[in-house]
Formats: C-alpha cells, structure tokens, sequence
C-alpha cells in the first residue's frame, strides 16, 4: 500500500510507515552467486547455480527462462520459502545493503510480507477462503505496521480503493469466492503491497488469467510500484509480459543467468544464443510478414544431467569445444552481460 495522499491520510488517520531504502549508490536488492542445494538419493541437485543480479529502486526486473530454469525457486530464496531439504548452501541476498539469507526466525518473517511483498500466480493459495477479505488485509497490515485494529480496518479499506475494487467499502466484508478471478489477484496484489514494502517479488501473477484481466493487473502493478519507487522482480516465462512491464531483463537458464540487461536491449539485440531462441519462438503480432516460429531443439535438462560447461551447448548450434568444458565468464555485448563463449563472435556453424 502507497503512502496516503494528505486528503486521504486525513480523512482516515492513517499515517505513513517508514522503511528502509537503499542509497543511490548500492542497490535495493543485490544477489551475489546464490547458489541452492537439494541433497536427494540420487544426488545433489542444484536449482540455482551462481545467479547474481541487482535491482534498484523503482525499477522493474523481468526474470525469464523455460520451466525449471530456476525462476521461481531463486524467488523463493530470496523470501526465505525454500521448503526443506532446499537450502542456500553459498552467495547472499542484500536489501538495501542489509544481508537478509541469514536471518531466521521473528526477523526473517518481519522482512517477509513486510519489506518484501509476494504475489503469488494462483491468487486462491494466496487468500483464506474462510477469512473476510478485509480481515486478511487488516491482519497483514497489523502484523507489518504495529498499528491499531481501527488503524488496520482503514487500511484495507485504502489498499482496496488502491487497486481499483469497485464499491471497495462493502467488498470488505465479501469473501474470496464472492470475486472473479481478476479482483482477487487484486486483492493479492493489495496483500502484498499493504505491509508497505520495498521490494516487491511477482512470480508468474498473471497465468491464469484472460488476456484482458492480465493487461488491467500487470499496468496496475506497474503504476502502483512505480507510484513509491518499490522494485519488481517480475518471473514470468512471457515474452510479452518482459517486453511491455520491464526495465530490464534476466534470462535465467539451468539455474544460471545467461544474459542480463535494459530490456530494449535484451530483446531487439539478443547476444546470448539462448536468448535469440526464446524470441525467435515467440509470436510478433506487430509483424506484416507471416513468419514461421523457430523451436529450439531438446529440452531444459533435469537436475541431475546438467551437462558440463555451459549448460545450453547441447541444444546450441554455435557451440564450440570450450562451451562443453568450462563455464563461460561474464563479457558485456550491447549493454548486457552476457555469459557465453561465442556471444560476441561472428555466428559460425556447430563444431560437434
């Protein structure tokens, strides 16, 4: 939930929350070589493998890759949800220059929901059916803010007003059954927002909806983060979404970043050859030319067959000897850093 205009902070008694904000030279959230283990009887698996990324304030970072590319669960991290045996066995997570992977306990579940904001894809595992939709949000509120009950109820009420229910005063008292599927993934995005957060996570917040709904939430949680200068760390497998949401874009493959940069950038000069087939396989409606999409071949290997080198050469058709042995380093092409061995060589055929 944004900080109230006067009018409105009048009229409620509602007062702003001050929150720890990074400096304009560090960034909000910083991820440095996070890397998760999941000991299992076959294996050590490892879903995130060396991921670092930063996101400043006010910014909107879009993370994507095929499923199991390690989107959501380097999400889950970041929040503290990694379901056991999951853990974070090296790297660190700073909010606004605080380390947040260590902490347990009353502190962690202080960040969570309240510095940090979580959207969730499916709004129905995000609200209590048997709760009022105004008792979830003034619940969240009192638990994050240390404000009053009476306090709490006004804040629903806004944080309802803010994401565009309509007759949001009666709808208090609705529950999440009485709404489509649309107005609850704006409640959930009002849950989020109403501890007010910093950061805010939204892993895949608009699947299940319809392409109309999915346009009204995305522009809605785009104005409303941009409104207080909250950063976005926006997962999602769409294309589409990247290119009208973001600032810029992670394309995460294998648990790894493979290209990060502005998303202009990203998306119109792809260095990466990952990259460049996730946009070749993706429609463009703006196009006059009808032109065939390129699937590129193979699969997302399983954990447990993560291939040596860089993790895409089997289904690259530029590979070369060095990709299938050693970890590619990081290089800049086109304002992006992009972590390939060919990237920024003149495009020549496979060599098997």
């Amino acid at each position: 939930m944004s900080i109230p205009n006067a009018s409105s902070a009048s009229a409620t008694g509602v007062q702003p929350v001050s929150r720890p904000s990074s400096s304009h030279d560090e960034p909000l959230l910083a991820v440095e070589d996070l890397v998760v283990e999941i000991p299992t009887r076959r294996g050590l698996l490892r879903p995130v493998d060396g991921v670092s990324f930063e996101l400043n304030a006010g910014e909107i970072l879009g993370v994507v890759g095929e499923s199991g590319a390690g989107k959501s669960i380097t999400g889950a991290a970041i929040i503290g949800l990694l379901e056991r045996p999951a853990r974070i066995a090296s790297g660190s997570v700073r909010l606004a220059g605080k380390r947040i992977d260590n902490l347990t306990g009353d502190d962690l579940r202080r960040v969570r929901g309240g510095e940090i904001g979580t959207v969730f894809q499916d709004p129905s595992t995000s609200l209590n059916p048997l709760q009022r939709i105004g008792d979830q949000l003034a619940e969240t509120a009192r638990q994050h803010l240390d404000i009053s009950r009476a306090e709490s109820r006004d804040r629903a009420l806004l944080a309802l007003q803010e994401v565009g229910i309509p007759a949001a005063a009666e709808r208090l008292d609705a529950y999440p059954h009485e709404f489509s599927g649309g107005m609850r993934q704006r409640v959930v995005i009002a849950l989020a927002l109403i501890g007010e957060p910093v950061l805010v996570i939204a892993d895949e917040p608009t699947t299940a909806l319809d392409v109309s709904v999915q346009a009204q939430v995305l522009t809605l949680l785009k104005r409303l983060c941009l409104e207080r200068g909250t950063g976005v760390m926006m997962i999602t497998h769409d294309m589409g979404v990247i290119a009208e949401t973001t600032d810029r874009v992670a394309v995460m493959y294998a648990g790894r970043v493979a290209e990060i940069g502005p998303t202009p950038s990203v998306l119109v000069n792809a260095a990466h050859p990952y990259t460049r087939g996730l946009m070749a396989s993706t429609p463009n409606p703006a196009s006059d030319v009808a032109e065939g999409l390129v699937q590129i071949p193979g699969a997302m290997p399983g954990l447990l067959s993560i291939p040596a080198g860089c993790a895409f050469h089997p289904r690259c058709d530029r590979a070369v000897p060095d990709c299938k042995q050693k970890r590619p380093p990081r290089e800049t092409i086109n304002d992006s850093d992009v972590w390939c061995w060919v990237a920024s060589q003149p495009q020549q055929a496979r060599h098997d």
